[in-house]
């Protein structure tokens, strides 16, 4: 496995800006999210439940676990970009700095406000890294490498592979509820809109390209047969940064 080099040209200052502040805006939404106690995204419950058994800080579970999955990009043949690698650091960090900052949360209505704003400022914060286009998180790469190595369907594999987090975190002691079915529900359509928003050079992140820039499509190179009984009449090999949104 080897790190993608760090690409260079127009609005790079601008790219790098976006990568880190969405990375530290992420970690800082995950904390909402534990101080609403309703419920956590689903990668969220894994690492609650980690670091209830462990008793490690949620942030530094979430740096050991994606550590650990981006070793499973190996196998995979996966290659990490600067994004990928400062995810694995970065979001664990904000998260715990935030949660030294931002104290615990009492009261149904203070509760239901601080889990919205987790819950929106997690959209704007996956616009901004992914839209920076340094590659994917350790855990959407997974996703689009199982995709890419089984050719199930995007839909599939991110539904097998979040449920199992699900359910494991939950085990665990994770924090699962409301909130959890609410971020399933609003992330898509949020991280949609501001990848828009943030877009980086007059195209939307993820859209029409792949991995290294070239674009793809059902009859292109890239293209992935669709697996029996997936119910989609044709997969592209989509790329990371799609792979993230429900599909």
């Amino acid at each position: 496995m080897s790190i993608a080099a760090v690409p260079r040209g127009a609005h790079l200052t601008r790219r790098l800006i976006q990568l880190y502040v969405g990375l530290a805006l992420y970690g800082a939404s995950s904390a909402l999210l534990v101080r609403a106690g309703l419920g956590l995204e689903p990668w969220g419950v894994l690492h609650q439940g980690l670091a209830e058994r462990t008793g490690l800080s949620i942030g530094v579970v979430s740096i050991i676990v994606g550590a650990a999955v981006l070793l499973l990009w190996i196998p995979l043949r996966q290659r990490p970009g600067l994004g990928t690698v400062s995810n694995v650091f970065a979001v664990g960090i904000a998260m715990d700095g935030t949660l030294a900052l931002v104290p615990d949360v009492h009261g149904l209505v203070a509760q239901i406000a601080v889990l919205v704003a987790g819950v929106v400022v997690n959209g704007v914060a996956t616009g901004l890294y992914i839209a920076a286009r340094f590659g994917p998180g350790p855990r959407d790469g997974l996703m689009t490498g199982l995709h890419l190595r089984t050719g199930r369907s995007v839909r599939l594999v991110r539904t097998l592979i979040e449920v199992a987090v699900v359910v494991t975190g939950f085990l665990l002691g994770g924090s699962l509820g409301v909130g959890t079915v609410l971020y399933a529900l609003a992330i898509g359509p949020l991280a949609q809109f501001f990848l828009r928003v943030f877009a980086v050079g007059g195209e939307p992140a993820g859209k029409g390209t792949g991995a290294g820039g070239k674009r793809t499509g059902a009859g292109g190179k890239g293209a992935v047969a669709p697996a029996p009984g997936d119910g989609d009449t044709a997969v592209t090999a989509r790329t990371p940064e799609q792979a993230i949104l429900p599909q």
